[in-house]
């Protein structure tokens, strides 16, 4: 538990220039603190105890303002700048060293129980208040501008902005 803590927040100094050192990283970050519940809360849905995940996933969503499912897939390193207003739904998958910033969902677009959130794959960006909806996936290493909405996948090393989202490199 300790050597992830320590690898979020290298990753979060790493990626944020606001980060002034790891104590404020550690004690003022509360997308890493919405991260570090969700762990505790997958381990309880996973042994069972369904209603205990959501009730404490629903009292870390009144702490942190990032409301993250249970059942949600969620890396290493994944990191949630400003993180208020996120959104991660419940077959939602996101791979390692992901970056995301504060508004990002990652939306379902059905009501059918099946795969019906987003995959992202390690190493992706996802800009402020970027909205994917549906089983889609996010290529590795590919980046989502701020306010973009995609409901297509997006391949390896791309980058997409815009409404509806489309390529630009």
């Amino acid at each position: 538990m300790f050597r992830r803590i320590r690898e979020d927040v290298r990753a979060m100094r790493e990626r944020d220039p606001a980060a002034k050192g790891w104590l404020e990283v550690l004690l003022g970050y509360p997308g890493l603190h919405a991260v570090w519940a969700h762990l505790l809360c997958h381990r309880l849905w996973n042994a069972g105890f369904g209603l205990t995940a959501r009730l404490l996933s629903n009292v870390v969503r009144l702490l942190t303002g990032v409301e993250i499912h249970p059942a949600a897939e969620v890396g290493r390193r994944v990191t949630i700048d400003h993180g208020m207003g996120v959104v991660i739904g419940e077959t939602a998958e996101i791979g390692d060293d992901v970056h995301m910033y504060h508004g990002v969902t990652l939306g379902g677009d059905t009501n059918e129980p099946v795969k019906r959130h987003p995959t992202v794959e390690s190493g992706a960006q996802l800009g402020a208040n970027a909205t994917l909806l549906g089983d889609i996936t996010i290529g590795e290493d590919a980046a989502v501008g701020a306010g973009s909405v995609v409901t297509q996948d997006v391949d390896p090393g791309a980058t997409v902005v815009g409404v509806p989202a489309e390529r630009v490199d």
